[in-house]
């Protein structure tokens, strides 16, 4: 009688076989080296790319920063109505101003083709005229700028000047006056394209006609259009 103890059953996972064990080639094994050397050399040429681009670009910022134009500045300095006590003033009725235009920028100097000056009543054109004739301002320069209306520039009716009386009773009379101005920035022999800039000035008469004290050298709000 045989025992079962020694019958082997093919259906029964037998023992794990040992894994075989590969040999590379030299080859292969320069192989991994070449490419590891390449990969290295691309990390390392890219890197060098990436910085000179920051490098590069960050000079160029800040040059860009040094050269950027600044917009003109500009300052509201006298603005009258003579004989505005008057009840008949408005015959000869005037208004003169001056206004302070200043370029604060380090390198860049600023070409005035044209500037034109209009006076506003409760958002009513009231005069216009031009102002001066082109210019250059030089950087860290200021220019004055000054323009009476009267005649047939100022579009003033009897009615409109008892406007004017019913205010100034109440203590003042609010104007608008606006500069329009065609403007180049220039950068040693580098002209830009043309700018159109517009300069707001709110304006406040008292009773005697001239601008009110708290009026006096404020800046003027700019903008491009």
């Amino acid at each position: 009688m045989y025992s079962n103890e020694h019958i082997h059953n093919p259906h029964q996972p037998g023992p794990n076989p040992k894994p075989l064990k590969r040999y590379h080639t030299s080859q292969y094994y320069m192989q991994r080296v070449q490419d590891s050397l390449t990969t290295r050399i691309s990390k390392i040429f890219c890197s060098i790319v990436l910085s000179l681009l920051f490098i590069v670009g960050l000079i160029a910022f800040i040059f860009w920063l040094s050269l950027r134009p600044h917009r003109p500045r500009f300052f509201i300095n006298e603005f009258s109505i003579p004989g505005l006590a008057q009840q008949s003033g408005f015959l000869n009725a005037q208004i003169t101003f001056k206004v302070t235009a200043r370029n604060s920028n380090q390198n860049v100097g600023v070409y005035y083709e044209s500037m034109t000056g209009s006076v506003f009543y409760k958002d009513k054109k009231i005069g216009w005229m031009p102002l001066v004739i082109p210019f250059y301002e030089d950087h860290k320069s200021t220019t004055m700028v000054d323009g009476t209306l009267g005649g047939a520039r100022l579009n003033v009716s009897s009615q409109r000047w008892a406007e004017f009386q019913h205010d100034r009773t109440h203590g003042s009379v609010v104007f608008r006056l606006e500069l329009t101005s065609v403007i180049r920035f220039r950068i040693s022999t580098w002209d830009s394209k043309r700018h159109t800039m517009h300069t707001v000035c709110n304006v406040v008469v008292g009773p005697n006609g001239h601008l009110l004290p708290a009026y006096t050298n404020m800046r003027c709000p700019v903008y491009f259009s």
